[in-house]
């Protein structure tokens, strides 16, 4: 790969505006000169005052898409430097990953070529490293589980065994679950010994599989001797969980044997503290191949998470193939210098896109029912929609004006219109062929973050509006979502949202499961108006926020610092009444990918805290213990 011809230093100083500025400093690194040329880049602090810039001039603003060029006449000499500042920013700065992502130039020729980006650096005072995250950990038991299960009472052999195998006699469904979590273990610890076998071992221990009626579906039991272990289990997915127990205790003796053991006595009796044990994936900001998702979707059956919440649609794309609409997966997904969707989020001077056919949506929901998983799939509305609105524009007001309303990060005119009638019918072709691939109870319709003034300056709205009583953005948000909730009930699904589903009047509370993300203290209050809940605040389940207070410490940073001991240790019951508790169907981790630029972030960001929600998912609170977690959660496999 050529190295890039142009890099581009970027610093924040807290002086020089409201939320402090930008330095930027363009290094012709090429051996020509060039001139006429304007620089892109790619930044969630965005500009917001076009005029507070110097020795610049600005173009354009999109979202995270900015535009500058230099001063007319200017000239960039090989090995010179162009210096410009930026002042007019909608926040300050305060982690590196606050400042340009990505950038190119658009020469004078209409050519878009790279430009490398440096971190960004910090003037005014201390760049702190990042901090350390985990402690060494201590173990009380010497055994490898993730997560922690509700009941053991197990003693540690002095060895193991070279693989546990079905007694004579198995069932053939239950030599299936096993060669389904041989397959598991395989994908994620390839060069590791696999923990079970189909025949039998003289140096392996005899496994007998039984079903017990007593137990619930997701419930198990393991008893341990020297000779043979017996396994009980609910259901399907109750085998399956301890069947993983079972690779998790081996393979962590196995792989650090000074530290872990495998049982040789006693039993764990185990079932799960919440039924719904999601975790969260956006893939509209970043793309990320079948093999990626298959593969996390391993992870989550690893951890015992039940719940694929697959985030397809959202401002920056949409992911998913709908045969009645074309454009949405050519023109919706493409962000480009040249196109209708600008680059954002970390894209450059190369046009990238990515969807998922209807055929890998049946591969992967297969690849997830053989793991216990469920796919809920997520098609994000009113909000989040310019990728949908600039692929089927006839989804618009033509007589709205443009830029009427801005979302939050920055989109203008973004959501679709509840007086549009064409909306009700394109999403009611996109459920009828969603329905088709998802098996799951619920669709998720988003329903998040609505500019407050969205639809305002809209004829027909205001048409509607006048005709129906309805007050306000959020009265109109409630008339839509109503409209999608009886079709989605008319279709046999159930209705899953954020919680602004509740805003404006909200929907009809039967069937209806909200996330409560803005604040603990959300979930509460929709329990209260008779909503089912599942709890994934920003202040401790967003995976993108950041870690530590440091300046080096990547991620976000509006919900606050959430490390790792703040997600273990935080309970999502919280303050909930205990008539209300029965509302709490349990918790889910969101994987938000504004940030994730590479594997290396993403990986750095999840773990260890998508582990440690997932044992506040699974482990009662009486069970759990940060350093015990803390010394297991190494043995973690990632992306």
């Amino acid at each position: 790969m050529q190295p890039a011809s142009y890099r581009l230093e970027n610093a924040w100083h807290p002086q020089g505006g409201p939320h402090g500025r930008f330095v930027f400093s363009l290094f012709n690194l090429s051996d020509k000169v060039i001139e006429g040329f304007t620089i892109v880049y790619t930044s969630l602090t965005r500009v917001i005052d076009k005029t507070a810039c110097d020795n610049a001039v600005f173009v354009k603003r999109n979202a995270n898409y900015h535009e500058f060029a230099p001063p007319v006449g200017f000239t960039l000499a090989p090995g010179a430097s162009w210096t410009f500042a930026v002042s007019g920013l909608h926040r300050k700065a305060v982690h590196c990953t606050d400042g340009a992502k990505s950038a190119y130039l658009t020469l004078a020729d209409g050519r878009h070529v790279p430009v490398a980006v440096s971190d960004l650096l910090l003037e005014g005072w201390s760049s702190e490293p990042p901090p350390v995250l985990l402690p060494e950990g201590k173990l009380d038991l010497p055994f490898a589980l993730q997560p922690w299960p509700r009941q053991i009472d197990a003693q540690p052999g002095a060895a193991f065994p070279v693989c546990l195998y079905p007694a004579p006699g198995a069932s053939p469904d239950d030599l299936k679950a096993i060669d389904t979590v041989i397959g598991l273990f395989r994908r994620l610890f390839e060069a590791d010994h696999v923990p079970f076998s189909l025949t039998a071992n003289s140096q392996g221990r005899v496994l007998h599989l039984k079903p017990d009626a007593s137990l619930t579906a997701e419930g198990y039991t393991l008893a341990f001797s020297s000779e043979a272990i017996t396994l009980s289990y609910g259901g399907a997915a109750g085998r399956q969980y301890a069947l993983t127990s079972l690779a998790q205790l081996l393979n962590g003796a196995r792989r650090e044997p000074g530290k872990f053991r495998f049982p040789v006595s006693g039993t764990i009796s185990d079932a799960p503290r919440y039924s719904w044990r999601g975790c969260h994936l956006d893939v509209s900001r970043q793309f990320y191949p079948v093999a990626d998702v298959a593969r996390l979707i391993d992870i989550l059956a690893w951890f015992k998470l039940n719940i694929f919440h697959w985030h397809l649609t959202d401002d920056e794309a949409w992911r998913l193939e709908i045969k009645a609409y074309p454009e949405l997966t050519t023109v919706g997904v493409v962000r480009s210098p040249d196109g209708p969707l600008l680059p954002q989020l970390g894209n450059g001077a190369e046009p990238v896109g990515g969807f998922y056919s209807q055929d890998d949506v049946r591969t992967l929901v297969t690849h997830a029912q053989t793991l216990s998983v469920e796919i809920i799939p997520e098609i994000d509305v009113p909000g989040h929609n310019a990728a949908t609105l600039v692929a089927l524009p006839d989804l618009s007001d033509g007589q709205e004006a443009p830029e009427s309303y801005h979302s939050v990060q920055g989109y203008p005119n973004n959501a679709l219109n509840p007086a549009v009638p064409f909306t009700y019918e394109f999403l009611g072709k996109v459920f009828d062929e969603m329905i088709g691939l998802f098996p799951s109870a619920y669709i998720h319709i988003g329903g998040d973050e609505v500019a407050n003034g969205a639809w305002l300056a809209s004829p027909f709205a205001r048409r509607l509006m006048e005709q129906e009583g309805i007050e306000g953005t959020f009265g109109l948000q409630s008339y839509f979502l109503k409209q999608i909730k009886d079709m989605l009930t008319k279709r046999g699904k159930k209705l899953a949202g954020w919680n602004e589903v509740a805003h404006g009047g909200g929907v009809d509370t039967a069937e209806t499961l909200l996330m409560a993300w803005e604040t603990p203290e959300v979930g509460i209050e929709l329990a209260r108006e008779g909503y089912d809940v599942v709890m994934t605040p920003g202040q401790a389940y967003y995976l993108d926020m950041v870690q530590g207070e440091e300046w080096q410490e990547p991620g976000a940073s509006w919900a606050g610092t959430v490390p790792p001991a703040h997600t273990y240790g935080y309970e999502a019951e919280g303050d909930f009444p205990e008539e209300l508790k029965n509302r709490m169907k349990g918790v889910q981790a969101c994987i938000w990918c504004e940030h994730y630029l590479s594997r290396g972030y993403f990986n750095r960001l999840v773990f260890p805290r998508l582990p440690a929600i997932a044992e506040a998912a699974w482990t009662p609170k009486s069970q759990k213990d940060w350093l015990r977690f803390a010394a297991i959660v190494p043995l973690s496999p990632k992306l």
